[in-house]
């Protein structure tokens, strides 16, 4: 039987609706339906969430901007019940700047707080061995060989359970109870977090840990169940906005490895009701074309206008330069939509770069989101089909390729050979007019990332143009793809280079079959391994992200410190390694 969808695409047979020229200047909206139109939903806090930002705050004026990290105030666990734990705040003894001696404050804090990160338990994975059967055959080179063995022992060390005091008293806790054992990327991110678990599932794939991969998927889907979409992470603070869809491409990749069939099964309402929550008001954006069509495109833009708990300090510092309510309601909303997609912050989200308070995340229309929701439409028609529900299948074939040919239309730059980020004049039309000029002219590694979907990479005369256009980019640089050309500060911006865009771009050009595009993967993935292997070897760790102008230096930037561990760093290392290998006589050194 056919699984009923809980959206409206048409009432009759989907198609493109092309609109009469003609009429295109009478689509002027009115002014009840513009507001309409512009009603942006917003998550409520809770009372834990407010008392745990007050404490950020307090903490921040007494301990000083020294090593500061505002997200450790978030994930602290409580002790005792939230009545209690405020009253005990309530009257600590406090100066005219709001700040407590710092030794007052520090006997509070172990008085009444448990460790961020204690609500977590160190796990072995049952399904670790220190040397898998078939592991990475087409390594021979034997030092690399031992690096790539230890980075498949990171695993154990990222893997962790929900502790019994999350799911007896989650109302102590921002921490949200999960059914299975996480693999955390690490360091201050100490939980889950949505579209990087992606990448982790590859490297763990690669290391025959398919139990714990699975996993992962499992607690997904619950968050998937219990709120309607896989939150940005699992936290509390993190039930405003989501990441990247990249769920049906994880249940894709574990599918294609072990063929579990009741995985796919149990999956596929879950990734329905994603694909509504993605194809809801507040992410969809209708676009009338050049030629008189009308297109349904997605934008990231999280349910909320506030300061980002996690953040609330430095939220709070850039929103001062906003005079009205208005305007900090939507910068923080253009804040929490830009970590909704991953690439926070960056240039590409700023309508005058390089001013961070000129971030719009809402007014643009993603290249690299909607080829995700591509790839996601392709797969549930996949797992349809793997189903038996042929009806449902059909229907998803029919919707990809209506959002193939809006991605085309819209974001395709004949001169530039490159996918462009669409800028929209306002929030608040309920069709916009494609305008010439609004497309984002600057190069971002996300304008190749469609490559990534079979309905691009299968297309031999346009992969040929893409991939020159990628060589004379200037994105390509001694240890990998940068993420942009702008030096901004900003971390999703020059000069790193990221684990997900590497293994995007190499897997792309790979599986296009095109002799050229392969023998530029595998240049970009000798490069981002090579770093990889030489930053671990300075510094006895893996990073989360990498100066690409520089091979053998991590990256930096952005509103905290660098990040070691590292889930997606070590995930990609290892699926490079197990596609391309390492000759014996092959050096590995800048």
């Amino acid at each position: 039987m056919a699984i009923e969808l809980g959206w409206k695409i048409s009432q009759a047979k989907v198609k493109v609706l092309c609109v009469n020229r003609r009429l295109r200047k009478s689509l002027s909206i009115t002014a009840s339906a513009t507001q309409s139109h512009c009603a942006m939903a917003v998550t409520p806090s809770t009372p834990l969430l407010s008392l745990l930002e007050r404490l950020q705050e307090t903490a921040f004026k007494t301990f000083g901007t020294s090593n500061f990290d505002p997200k450790t105030y978030v994930d602290l666990p409580l002790k005792f019940s939230l009545s209690v734990t405020e009253d005990a705040f309530q009257k600590l003894p406090r100066n005219a700047s709001g700040s407590v001696p710092v030794e007052e404050l520090k006997r509070f804090l172990e008085a009444y707080f448990g460790g961020a990160g204690d609500d977590l338990v160190h796990l072995d994975p049952r399904d670790f061995v220190p040397e898998p059967k078939g592991f990475l055959p087409k390594v021979k080179h034997p030092e690399v060989r031992v690096w790539a063995l230890e980075v498949h022992s990171l695993w154990k060390n990222l893997s962790r359970e929900i502790s019994g005091a999350v799911k007896a008293q989650p109302h102590l806790h921002t921490l949200l109870p999960l059914p299975a054992s996480v693999v955390i990327p690490g360091s201050r991110f100490r939980e889950v977090y949505y579209w990087d678990s992606y990448w982790v599932i590859r490297g763990l794939l690669a290391s025959k840990m398919y139990d714990t991969a699975t996993g992962i998927v499992t607690n997904l889907i619950s968050l998937i169940e219990e709120y309607g979409f896989v939150l940005n992470g699992a936290r509390a603070y993190y039930t405003n906005r989501s990441q990247p869809p990249l769920l049906s491409a994880m249940i894709y990749e574990i599918y294609c490895s072990t063929g579990d069939v009741e995985l796919v099964k149990r999956s596929l309402p879950a990734l329905l009701k994603e694909y509504e929550f993605w194809n809801s008001d507040i992410h969809k954006v209708t676009i009338l074309d050049a030629q008189g069509c009308t297109h349904t495109l997605n934008r990231y833009n999280a349910m909320w206008d506030k300061p980002r708990p996690e953040s609330s300090i430095m939220d709070k510092a850039f929103a001062s330069n906003f005079s009205s309510v208005s305007g900090k309601q939507q910068f923080y909303r253009a804040l929490a939509s830009a970590a909704e997609s991953g690439w926070d912050f960056s240039t590409r989200w700023m309508r005058n770069p390089p001013d961070f308070t000129t971030l719009a995340t809402t007014s643009v229309i993603p290249v690299d989101l909607n080829a995700f929701l591509l790839g996601m439409e392709l797969n549930i028609a996949f797992f349809a089909k793997v189903t038996g529900d042929k009806n449902t299948a059909e229907r998803f074939l029919e919707i990809s390729d209506l959002r193939k040919k809006a991605m085309n239309s819209v974001f395709w730059n004949a001169n530039k050979k490159q996918w462009l980020d669409y800028w929209l004049s306002s929030t608040c039309e309920e069709v916009h007019v494609w305008k010439n000029g609004h497309q984002n002219q600057n190069v971002f590694a996300s304008n190749f990332v469609p490559l990534w979907m079979k309905p691009f990479y299968s297309d031999t005369s346009l992969v040929g143009s893409v991939v020159e256009s990628l060589k004379t980019s200037g994105l390509l640089r001694a240890a990998g793809v940068a993420i942009s050309l702008t030096d901004s500060g900003q971390q999703w911006d020059f000069p790193n280079g990221w684990a997900p865009i590497q293994h995007m771009l190499v897997e792309g050009l790979l599986k296009s079959g095109l002799k050229e595009a392969r023998s530029l993967a595998e240049e970009i993935a000798i490069r981002w391994i090579t770093t990889n292997y030489i930053v671990y070897k300075k510094t006895g760790v893996m990073h989360e992200k990498f100066d690409v102008e520089h091979c053998g230096e991590f990256g930096g930037g952005g509103e905290y410190v660098p990040q070691t561990g590292f889930g997606w760093s070590n995930g990609v290392v290892l699926a490079f390694l197990e596609e391309f290998g390492w000759p014996e006589d092959r050096n590995i050194e800048c």
